[in-house]
């Protein structure tokens, strides 16, 4: 036997040991400074966000609602789950919608400009929340249109309060339905904290801005998402999808309610353009149509998706 052998391995086992202290050490001297220049950089930039909107008292909070156009008819756009700046994200959608439309965006709570709630992220309390924005802004009557998980929230505000959207227009929205795994949002929550999605955004190569205007809106929506991500108000919406989910399964369009939907062509959820036929198929008058795209089709599809908005309700009126 190697007389030499044990003193090796104790060796290799010591090297080994240090090089896993060194490797922790790095990571948390990386989390420490990622940190530090994260919160220094949301100092900073407190005060370059651009206040924007109207601020409605709404129960616990204040929910920032947005208008563009002047138009007889009027869209509420509601947005899909995590999205920052609901009013910047929709932007390419409004320029398109606001030339014949007068269009109100509702920033729920958690996102954009609107404070944070105690109150708790379930289907009913997210539809009565809509419902006290139209109510404060004399809605009676708007086409509801929405992104995303706005799908499920949509459909508990219609059945919650019937007969004040005339029309649904979906754009990739979820459908009860579909396959969900979960999601648990506390390893983002823990990144985005500690300063890492900061740093991850700014090496990843940004979008490229076509104008000053474009650069101007991403700057602005950018330091939003900074300031947004990983808040107790979204962590607490994110925990509740699954009951969501669960819960909007008992519900369904009424129908007499016209259901335009717009799904993402190359979608990788299964089955999705099946659950989205499914559900216009269960109205009178529902139609989908199947675009290219991302799951952001309002980004890149917002001439296509008003001009077959303005044909499906010319034929509801004829």
């Amino acid at each position: 036997m190697d007389k030499n052998r044990p003193s090796l391995i104790k060796r290799v086992s010591k090297i080994f040991l240090k090089t896993i202290i060194g490797i922790v050490a790095i990571v948390a001297l990386l989390l420490v400074t990622t940190f530090v220049i994260h919160r220094i950089n949301l100092s900073s930039e407190a005060d370059k966000i651009e206040d924007y909107g109207q601020k409605i008292k709404v129960f616990d909070g204040t929910m920032n609602t947005t208008m563009d156009g002047h138009g007889a008819d009027t869209i509420v756009l509601l947005t899909g789950f995590g999205t920052a700046s609901p009013r910047l994200d929709f932007e390419p959608l409004i320029r398109e919608l606001d030339k014949k439309y007068t269009v109100i965006t509702i920033e729920p709570f958690g996102y954009g400009l609107s404070s944070g709630t105690n109150r708790e992220r379930s289907l009913n309390n997210m539809a009565e929340e809509i419902n006290e924005v139209v109510k404060q802004l004399n809605l009676d009557h708007f086409i509801l249109m929405g992104h995303s998980i706005a799908g499920l929230y949509s459909l508990a505000y219609i059945n919650k309060y019937p007969g004040k959207a005339t029309a649904f227009v979906g754009i990739d929205t979820s459908v009860p339905t579909q396959p969900w795994p979960g999601y648990n949002s506390a390893p983002l929550d823990f990144l985005a904290k500690a300063g890492v999605v900061r740093a991850i955004l700014k090496f990843s190569g940004n979008e490229k801005p076509k104008d000053e205007s474009e650069a101007h809106r991403l700057e602005q929506e950018h330091m939003i998402t900074m300031k947004v991500t990983g808040n107790k108000t979204l962590n607490r919406e994110a925990t509740s999808l699954s009951a969501s989910f669960k819960d909007a399964q008992k519900l369904a369009f009424p129908k007499d309610l016209p259901v335009l939907l717009f799904a993402d062509e190359n979608s990788p959820v299964k089955g999705w353009t099946e659950l989205h036929q499914e559900q216009a198929n269960s109205v009178d008058k529902g139609k989908l149509i199947l675009l290219p795209g991302s799951h952001y089709l309002h980004h890149t599809q917002s001439k296509r998706i008003v001009a077959e908005l303005e044909s499906f309700l010319r034929k509801q009126n004829n």
